[in-house]
């Protein structure tokens, strides 16, 4: 008696390649969105925790609450860098290089802060970014908006959670913006109450030169915020 071998022949194993190929291409790109923005939200939670907890113990130290109106223009950082882990003092340390006139005349850092874009990838306006810069130990890029007080002395914190030599460089997506509250609370841009929200400052659409500026809520809140970042 003869005895059959059984197998696969060649034009078989070719088409289950072919159909694993084919599975693999349809998934694998999300799969890389998936891990990537799982990093952008961890790195997210560690700077807010970060920014948050230096902002705690400047107040606890200096023994009043830090608000809007407490700091002279670009003085804010001056104290709050002492409560960081700093590598770099853009402001000492050149990470910075020049100012230069924008488009509506006002003086402006250029270079780090202009490489950044909004959140549907148009042309960003860093007039929140320039009033004070570090990088601390883990590469995350810190920019300060501190208002004069002649204004309404609003301060603003905003981080790029990967560092400014790594992209996207786009607000809502790695870069992300805080807002100091008048009882002194640490609030993500897009929460209640904070200068700008979410639904006209974090949309796919819009082409205001800020906008991404409120998404930071949403990515915080949001368990799919960056499985669907605008591209």
């Amino acid at each position: 008696m003869s005895r059959q071998k059984s197998g696969f022949t060649l034009a078989e194993v070719l088409i289950t390649l072919g159909v694993i190929g084919v599975v693999a291409a349809m998934t694998l790109p999300a799969l890389v969105t998936d891990y990537k923005g799982n990093i952008l939200k961890t790195q997210l939670q560690k700077s807010y925790s970060v920014i948050q907890n230096a902002l705690q113990m400047m107040n606890n130290e200096q023994g009043f609450v830090a608000k809007p109106g407490s700091y002279a223009q670009r003085a804010f950082i001056t104290t709050y860098k002492k409560y960081l882990l700093v590598a770099s003092d853009c402001n000492s340390d050149k990470c910075e290089s020049r100012y230069e006139e924008n488009e509506d005349g006002d003086s402006v850092m250029t270079n780090n802060s202009s490489n950044y874009k909004t959140y549907n990838n148009k042309k960003l306006k860093n007039q929140y970014l320039d009033d004070g810069q570090l990088i601390l130990p883990d590469g995350s890029f810190i920019m300060v908006q501190n208002e004069e007080k002649a204004l309404d002395g609003t301060i603003l914190i905003s981080v790029d959670v990967n560092g400014i030599y790594k992209k996207p460089n786009r607000w809502g997506h790695d870069l992300f913006t805080f807002q100091i509250m008048d009882d002194g609370k640490l609030l993500p841009m897009g929460s209640d109450g904070t200068l700008f929200d979410n639904d006209t400052y974090c949309s796919g659409t819009s082409s205001s030169s800020i906008n991404g500026i409120a998404c930071t809520y949403r990515a915080l809140t949001e368990k799919d915020y960056f499985k669907n970042l605008p591209k």
